[in-house]
């Protein structure tokens, strides 16, 4: 390697790890914030935390990358404009080419990496993180229990609660309790309603103690006789205190390693996404021929394969395909219809969340599996936006060159949000809408690339005066004329 080519290569390099590293603490700054409420107020240790941290770094690289590949472009070969040396590289013969190979090469093995990196590390990362999540959650009861819903709690209760308070939420104002039969679990017999209540537990305890105050217990009861339970007998009592013991095993099991029955399309490598895509498109278009066929059988018309005319003997006027049947046969069709009419309805209605929901699900497959092709190119193509830019503008260092790679970032990143929302409902096919945004940025690294190398800037304000000039001038020739 040329000494020229090692100079720019190491230069590239080491603003390069330290862009990575200051954008990677930012990333891993916003996701502490947005997942503070399942760390905090849990006691956890701090190597858990810095577990949780270390597995959601890699779904971080996706957007980490390809902005640290744009900011240092711009920022090196900005400042090797600014700087004239580039200007004496070209005096040497030395094109802008020939002076970003090194850095090409980089970029091309980097672009590489990402690729392994995102189908084999990324869906590993994603697994561990999200177990993590659901161990984590187990570790404090009150956490389990949310204001404004019901929460299961243990096997035989059904928790809602207004409002908590207190140092660990151990306080709770208007709760509401579903409490379980046991001889008949699928139904809610006891409902316990109390102004206040508190959460206790001793440390290490598999039991938790629910103590209500001033509420009202209402049971159902339950009687064999028939006769009898038409009367629906029940029991209702008023309580100034009331105590619930709960077992919490499951609960109080703190293993942050246990292995959970967890999947998603961001758990799979490649050829994992195939045979998922494979297997629920064949689901899909085995369920809507299954339900075509269903809504084909319930509408009757099997049963009406053999017309029987009133008279053979005569052609009848019709002028309604009732009139070629007889006037029974003619009442039970009308009746019938009806009936189907109004059954598919419902079944339409019923079934077009369900097929909705597996659409939505195939198409975010299809997206996970584009995705890991195109954050490799994805890398090489914002790297031929950063570097011509950086050369046209001629501006190093933190300041513009980090507000233009945000920009464009930016643009780039929300026009692939929008895409893929956009395709989730099946809007937009999948593959267009993953890479769309990266299609777009293309054309302009084409064109920054040419302007770069052409030495000319990114609007050439002189020439275009002269255009407006001599299409007025035309003008006024004409006018004249």
């Amino acid at each position: 390697m040329k000494i020229l080519d090692r100079y720019i290569l190491v230069t590239y390099l080491k603003t390069f790890l330290s862009v990575f590293i200051i954008l990677m603490f930012i990333f891993v700054l916003q996701t502490i914030w947005l997942y503070i409420s399942e760390l905090a107020g849990k006691d956890l240790d701090v190597w858990i935390v810095l577990k949780f941290l270390w597995y959601v770094s890699p779904r971080l690289i996706p957007l980490v990358l390809p902005l640290t590949i744009l900011v240092t472009s711009l920022m090196v070969f900005g400042s090797f404009a600014e700087k004239y040396e580039f200007a004496a590289m070209k005096s040497t013969g030395i094109s802008l080419q020939r002076a970003m190979g090194s850095v090409i090469g980089f970029i091309v093995v980097l672009s590489i990496t990402a690729f392994f990196f995102a189908n084999n590390v990324i869906p590993y990362s994603e697994y561990k993180w999200q177990n993590l999540r659901r161990n984590i959650s187990q570790f404090q009861p009150s956490m389990v229990i949310s204001e404004g819903q019901f929460s299961q709690i243990g096997d035989m209760f059904n928790i809602k609660v207004e409002e908590k308070s207190g140092d660990r939420d151990q306080y709770l104002k208007d709760v509401v309790i579903h409490k379980k039969n046991e001889s008949k679990p699928n139904g809610n017999y006891t409902v316990i309603i109390a102004n206040k209540g508190e959460l206790a537990s001793e440390e290490g305890s598999n039991t938790l103690s629910l103590i209500l105050k001033e509420g009202n217990y209402y049971e159902e009861i339950q009687n064999k006789n028939p006769a009898k339970q038409k009367n629906e007998p029940f029991a209702k009592s008023y309580f100034d205190e009331y105590s619930i013991n709960i077992d919490l095993t499951e609960l109080n099991n703190k293993d942050v390693d246990k292995e959970n029955n967890l999947n998603n399309q961001n758990m799979y490598n490649i050829s994992e996404l195939r045979v998922e895509i494979d297997s629920l498109s064949n689901s899909y278009s085995t369920d809507i021929e299954s339900y075509t066929k269903n809504m084909y059988y319930r509408s009757g018309v099997e049963k009406f394969k053999e017309n029987k005319v009133s008279d053979t003997s005569k052609s009848p006027t019709v002028n309604t395909i009732l009139d070629i049947y007889n006037p029974g046969q003619q009442l039970q069709i009308v009746k019938l219809a009806l009936n189907n009419a109004k059954g598919t309805l419902q079944t339409v209605d019923a079934k077009k969340e369900e097929f909705k929901n597996k659409t939505k699900r195939l198409n975010k497959t299809e997206i996970a599996l584009h995705e890991k092709y195109a954050l490799g190119i994805a890398c090489i193509i914002l790297f031929f936006v950063g570097a011509p830019l950086g050369a046209i503008i001629r501006k190093g260092g933190m300041g513009l060159p980090m507000v233009v790679a945000i920009l464009l970032f930016l643009t780039y990143h929300f026009i692939g949000i929008f895409a893929k929302n956009s395709a989730e409902d099946g809007t937009m096919h999948p593959f267009i809408a993953t890479w769309l945004s990266t299609g777009i940025m293309l054309p302009l690294s084409v064109w920054l690339t040419y302007r770069a190398t052409t030495d000319q800037g990114i609007f050439d304000f002189d020439s275009f005066m002269q255009r407006i000039g001599r299409l007025f001038g035309i003008k006024r020739k004409k006018k004249s004329e």
